[in-house]
């Protein structure tokens, strides 16, 4: 049986006592500006420094988001003494280095998915950051919406019974050929990076860490994933299947399937969104919950900014609820889908 109603949300409001935190940003590119952009309207953090290895590009992204210094390197950035945290956007293959500096500084980091290329490389930066005692922080927005905790209290109240299948899906059409970011090796490019990190995710807020991964796709011409189906298998009968690709839009939706009931999200399900919940039988009765709190699209990274300042108040080294060894879990993963993926099936 379905509840009566739906449960609040706990929400990362600006003005719950944060700490105002004077930030820096690592790469002036196109989701800095979007982070940039959502915090200074929604919330009391304020961005005062920009690195950049373009003097005339970070000063352009400088006034475009009022920002009054410009420095040549994470490095520099890191060491000015009016810099609380640090926000890297840049390319996951510069995360590591970016991230390792901001931590021997002594500062906060909230890093761009993915927080680095491999389960490796995510473990080094979590254990910088339990040593020098700084919150590290993979920018995984969609665990900080208001959908996500109510889904949250959905699961941890056994609303949809034990769970047998989770299906969730990413795929954008990237058609500006091999120089785009996307299809370049080294700059950790390809889908499951970059898009299929969501639907990984999203399997693992459900189902925690599988047992085991099997992975068929192809690959770009330049060597980078194409587009793949994962199916994750759990402890118990409980299945994750999931797609992502840069060959072509996808319907970007995610359901979950229990012995009591099934929740279904709507499209893009790690954007603030809405969903159903049904009772397990056709025909049975359903709940539906939307976002209306205002934030619609990337205003919505706003509330993991103020998340990640309550973090800091708080003298956290990680999300209690995106924390690090689920992050590092979530790239093994992918280590493992990727690894699986044929050399020679090529598109």
């Amino acid at each position: 049986m379905l509840p009566n109603r739906l449960p609040d949300p706990q929400l990362y409001r600006a003005g719950d006592g944060e700490p105002a935190l004077r930030w820096g940003i690592v790469g002036p590119g196109w989701i800095g500006g979007e982070f940039v952009g959502a915090v200074h309207r929604h919330t009391a953090q304020r961005f005062v420094a920009v690195a950049s290895r373009s003097a005339e590009r970070g000063s352009t992204f400088a006034a475009a988001h009022g920002i009054e210094t410009v420095v040549g390197s994470a490095e520099e950035l890191a060491s000015r003494p009016d810099v609380d945290a640090v926000y890297i956007a840049t390319p996951q293959n510069d995360h590591l280095a970016s991230g390792l500096a901001a931590i021997s500084a002594g500062k906060h980091v909230l890093i761009e998915k993915p927080i680095a290329l491999n389960a490796a490389e995510a473990q080094r930066l979590a254990d910088a950051g339990r040593s020098a005692g700084v919150l590290v922080m993979e920018a995984m927005w969609s665990r900080y919406l208001p959908q996500a905790s109510v889904l949250r209290q959905l699961l941890a109240d056994g609303v949809l019974g034990d769970i047998t299948a989770v299906h969730a899906d990413h795929g954008q059409r990237v058609a500006a050929g091999p120089e785009h970011r996307l299809f370049r090796p080294e700059l950790g490019g390809g889908a499951l990076l970059d898009l299929g990190i969501y639907p990984v995710q999203f399997a693992s807020s459900v189902l925690g860490e599988p047992v085991s991964v099997t992975a068929v796709g192809s690959l770009t011409e330049t060597g980078v994933d194409a587009q793949s189906t994962l199916v994750l298998e759990y402890a118990g009968a409980a299945q994750a299947t999931l797609t992502t690709s840069i060959l072509g839009r996808t319907p970007t939706t995610a359901s979950i399937a229990g012995s009591a009931g099934t929740i279904t999200f709507d499209s893009a399900f790690y954007r603030p969104t809405s969903f159903t919940l049904a009772g397990a039988d056709y025909g049975s009765e359903t709940l539906s919950w939307s976002d209306d709190y205002g934030l619609e699209w990337f205003d919505g990274l706003s509330w993991e900014a103020n998340a990640f300042a309550r973090f800091v108040g708080e003298a956290r080294t990680e999300s209690p609820v995106h924390p690090l060894r689920e992050t590092v879990s979530i790239l093994a993963t992918i280590d493992q889908a990727r690894a699986q993926l044929p050399a020679s099936a090529k598109v």
